[in-house]
């Protein structure tokens, strides 16, 4: 089981932030409605477990809620920077009030402490670690966010272009005990690179990993049915085998294009179809019927 992550050298490694003063519980402790709480734009997670939350939601009933939330002020409501689980968890407990404590923070703090403190959780989904990690390489490497797949995947493949840079990746990577900076480049940062509908799933449908790269690795063609699966319950070994009973069926492979034919062959046999086409179209539409004529070998209509 991987080692959580040191807060402490964390919040060292990413530099002179007072994160460690921000995510200390200190100070006055204020108690708030669950109303006047906004969930945090920073917050890593986007799955909430309910037999998790529910365990949570007893256990806050029998003892209370023993912890403070951590908040920032917006306007004249809270907004949460750590504590939206147990949040949810005192609402379902039935409690209207919670308690808190209140800092001044900049959006950069608040980003960092709800990272840091959602990368110790052991339940912290896949592509939710993925994208907590980013952001703390980002901070490590002083670049935007945007720009930390294009500079992993420089560094991999030119570590010797920036020994600095690498020095401090690797000893993040050594904190958040998540194996090699090198590994998390080439296996968990391609979840980024996979098809739109996959990532989708993963993110907003809570899709697991092993079963989204088996749908992400099949033929365009196949991936619709096996992303419905997926969703349906089907286990990695029934997603693999329906996977390979479709590879093996040869007359599915060409299926989509001999469909997408009918339907082209219908409208250029559609008088009322041409007929709205205006001359700039028409020409485009003559060299594609030559560029397709040459690659399945028709000869061209004689002219009229």
């Amino acid at each position: 089981m991987p080692k959580r992550p040191d807060r402490r050298q964390l919040t060292d490694l990413l530099g002179d932030l007072g994160l460690e003063d921000v995510t200390a519980a200190q100070g006055l402790t204020e108690t708030v409605r669950l109303d006047r709480l906004l969930p945090s734009p920073f917050q890593p997670r986007r799955h909430f477990d309910e037999a998790r939350l529910a365990e949570l939601a007893e256990s806050i009933r029998a003892q209370g809620l023993l912890q403070p939330l951590l908040v920032r002020r917006a306007g004249d409501q809270f907004e949460l920077v750590i504590g939206e689980r147990r949040a949810r968890a005192a609402q379902l407990a039935g409690l209207s009030e919670v308690p808190v404590q209140v800092r001044e923070l900049t959006d950069q703090q608040a980003r960092l402490a709800a990272t840091v403190e959602n990368l110790q959780r052991e339940d912290l989904r896949t592509i939710e670690a993925l994208d907590a990690t980013l952001v703390l390489v980002a901070e490590v490497l002083a670049v935007p966010l945007s720009a930390v797949p294009t500079q992993l995947l420089s560094l991999d493949h030119q570590p010797d272009q920036n020994p600095e840079a690498v020095a401090r990746l690797e000893a993040l990577f050594a904190q958040l005990g998540q194996g090699s900076w090198r590994s998390f480049t080439r296996n968990k940062l391609r979840m980024l690179r996979w098809p739109p509908e996959v990532l989708e799933a993963v993110r907003h449908h809570n899709l697991g990993y092993s079963l989204a790269g088996v749908v992400a690795a099949a033929a365009a063609i196949h991936r619709p049915e096996l992303l419905q699966l997926a969703l349906s319950g089907a286990t990695k070994a029934q997603l693999q085998a329906r996977r390979a009973e479709l590879e093996r069926t040869p007359f599915r492979k060409g299926e989509a294009t001999r469909q997408r034919a009918r339907q082209l062959a219908r409208a250029l046999g559609s008088q009322r179809t041409l007929a709205s086409l205006d001359d700039q179209q028409l020409r485009q539409l003559e060299s594609v019927l030559e560029q397709l004529g040459t690659l399945l070998e028709v000869p061209p209509s004689p002219q009229m």
